[in-house]
């Protein structure tokens, strides 16, 4: 048995989720049973990264990881792992190519490939314990500014790094700060952003659940640079676990003197609140943001002035996400051309993204930017569920766009990505297979952003209504050839007019699939059809005489009673009364039941 053992937990959302909490309550009896108390700690961490296998737990210094991790299994690797050293291999990750036990998480293809730089910490420290984020050399970039370092010298350096905001916008985070900087006022403030609203994103969440130090020492280190004494983090409310482990942070980082007054003896004074945010998709706008702390409806204003000049209660104010700011403690410990050396010409630096939908390994990773979409999906990701064929990957969120299968090898950068018709975004990448209607995809990311339109201007009020009634009319087969052009001149109409980047961007994901996927429109129009079998109104459903077995399964389970037969007559479906569930389909054991 290793001397001074650790046992990590995820502890994140989505292990908590699948069980993982009272695992580490069983894990604590057992090792206080087996009189080991002196030499293993558990640690319960954020999130590790690898939702798809969770709850999952990683033995140190040996790098075991072990997935699906379930109470009963706990007993079983105390004794055989912590204890002996003997492995449980039936826990343990199988290599998809040689279907064997991968004993090492670096030798595990979904973390080799990544590199780590916002995501060091998280799955590894406790949160919880700012001893755990110190010990790894966390504030030691604070440390370096305010005792080696001006003002100037600091945005210069994350100038030099070549960093971009990481909310989407992709605007070079130096020049923001310096912006900000060079507003004379008797006040300023600095804004992380944390109201991560995009459907499958979790990239700031699970940092601010597994890291919040290094979002609280990126936040110090700008203050210093930008001449602040103040700022928010702006979190939606939906994020209770992010919330409590940010709060914590702050109340710590108090107690230690890295915020408060006369930081570090540096003179340098700096507070910090958490604003909870009720979950409105506009208030990641940073206008809406901003009137959102203030106490009023978070809607968009017009720009400019820009925040940099008059931003929260009219006052020099600069905003930057979860992400932005994490990276801000790397690039000063070890220096802008370490960092810039990740990365491409023009977009520097790793991106986390939030890998979800039909790929094998939903989760969390971060890679330098430049990487391809195979690379993530299929190296990282482990390809697509049940061996369906790659459809379409939708990047950037509600406000990117839907990229085909020939566009796989496209490097992941601002500028690649927004010449396709998509965007980095904040990270979100939901992967799609075959049985997936992009009509349906365009109709369900519209009626999100209509749904959450402030609606202060009328482009995005109407438009966003108007773009999701001719998608719900092409689904339901009542679409005509025309109101593809009439579609593809409001979505561009839109986004030239719309008052905020939520409604110039709201429109993409339909400009994209008209762009790629326009032979399934013109299905649904002209043939009546939809090639992925999704849309109901144009299914039908029959039985093949010859492969009826007359069992009545179909019968006994069809909720609107519209199938008749019996033992000696073939089942028949009353197409009047059908509702075109899909019922009678999967309960079909000899396949005499078809789909067209």
């Amino acid at each position: 048995m290793a001397e001074n053992q650790k046992i990590l937990v995820c502890a994140g959302t989505g292990c908590a989720s699948s069980g993982a909490l009272p695992i580490i309550d069983i894990l604590k009896e057992e090792i206080k049973r087996q009189g080991l108390e002196e030499t293993v700690t558990i640690v319960g961490t954020g999130c590790q990264g690898f939702c798809e296998k969770g709850p999952t737990i990683v033995i140190e210094p040996q790098h075991v990881l072990y997935t699906r991790v379930q109470g009963e299994d706990i007993a079983e690797i105390v004794a055989s792992d912590v204890m002996k050293g003997e492995r449980v291999e039936r826990l343990l990750l199988l290599d998809t190519e040689t279907q064997k036990p991968v004993t090492k998480m670096s030798d595990i293809r979904f973390f080799a490939k990544q590199h780590r730089i916002v995501l060091k910490n998280c799955g590894v420290i406790d949160p919880q314990r700012i001893q755990d984020y110190t010990a790894r050399d966390g504030y030691k970039a604070l440390e370096k500014v305010l005792k080696e370092m001006k003002p100037n010298e600091v945005i210069e350096e994350v100038k030099k790094s070549g960093l971009r905001g990481r909310g989407g916008a992709g605007f070079p985070t130096g020049l923001k700060w310096s912006f900000c900087q060079q507003t004379p006022s008797d006040k300023k403030y600095i804004i992380c952003n944390a109201d991560e609203g995009d459907p499958g994103a979790f990239m700031d969440r699970s940092v601010l659940e597994g890291d919040p130090h290094s979002v609280i020492e990126g936040m110090l280190i700008g203050a210093f640079a930008m001449g602040v004494d103040e700022g928010y983090v702006y979190c939606r409310a939906e994020y209770p676990l992010a919330i409590k482990h940010l709060s914590i942070a702050i109340k710590q980082a108090e107690e230690a003197g890295f915020l408060g007054d006369n930081i570090l003896n540096s003179g340098f004074n700096f507070r910090l609140k958490v604003f909870a945010g009720a979950g409105a998709f506009v208030c990641g706008e940073e206008t809406a943001l901003m009137a959102s702390i203030e106490g009023k409806r978070g809607m968009p204003r017009v720009r400019p002035p820009f925040p940099a000049v008059s931003g929260l209660w009219g006052k020099p104010t600069n905003i930057n996400n979860v992400e932005t700011w994490s990276n801000i403690p790397h690039i000063i410990r070890h220096g802008a051309e370490w960092y810039a050396q990740f990365g491409t010409e023009k977009s520097k630096g790793t991106k986390i993204f939030a890998l979800t939908g039909k790929v094998n390994n939903t989760g969390l990773v971060e890679v330098p930017m430049g990487t391809t979409l195979r690379e993530i999906i299929f190296d990282i990701g482990g390809g697509i569920q049940n061996g369906k064929a790659f459809k379409a990957v939708q990047i950037g969120g509600p406000s990117g766009g839907c990229l085909p299968e020939n566009m796989l090898d496209l490097s992941v950068d601002y500028e690649t990505l927004t010449n396709a018709g998509a965007m980095v975004g904040s990270g979100g990448l939901v992967i799609m297979d075959e049985t997936t209607c992009m009509v349906d995809i365009a109709r369900f990311f519209v009626n999100f952003s209509q749904k959450e339109s402030c609606g202060k201007c009328t482009p995005c009020r109407e438009g966003n209504k108007r773009m999701y009634d001719i998608l719900d009319k092409i689904t339901k087969g009542e679409g005509k050839i025309e109101d593809l052009d009439t579609l593809e001149n409001l979505a561009l109409t839109i986004k030239e007019t719309s008052l905020c980047g939520l409604g110039q961007n709201a429109p993409n994901p339909v400009l994209a699939t008209l762009k790629y996927f326009r032979h399934e429109f013109e299905a649904h129009i002209l043939e009546h059809k939809c090639p992925a079998h999704v849309c109901s109104a144009l299914l039908s459903y029959a039985i093949d005489a010859d492969k009826c077995k007359k069992c009545g399964l179909c019968a006994k389970n069809c909720p609107a009673n519209c199938i008749k037969g019996d033992k000696n007559t073939p089942y028949v479906i009353n197409q009047d009364e059908c509702i075109k569930c899909g019922t009678c389909l999967d309960k079909c054991k000899f396949g005499a039941v078809t789909r067209s």
